[in-house]
């Protein structure tokens, strides 16, 4: 089954036109929002430094896990 999504409104201009696996192993700051800055915090805090990296971190999906069940017993 095809899926399609529209990626333009989460990532900078330059990676919208990359492939999934390109975007995995992109730059943080590649997602709209996240400057240099942010990503180089996040570098420094938990040595995540592609969206890949935050995607598989394991403080990002435990909280994303809390914020579920939370949601979820509303």
């Amino acid at each position: 089954m095809a899926v399609s999504a529209d990626l333009a409104k989460l990532l900078d201009k330059a990676y919208e036109d990359k492939t999934l696996a390109e975007l995995v192993d992109a730059p943080v700051a590649a997602l709209s929002g996240v400057s240099e800055g942010d990503a180089q915090l996040l570098k420094s805090a938990f040595n995540i430094t592609t969206i890949g990296d935050l995607g598989r971190s394991k403080y990002f999906k435990a909280a994303q896990a809390l914020v579920n069940l939370s949601d979820g017993a509303k």
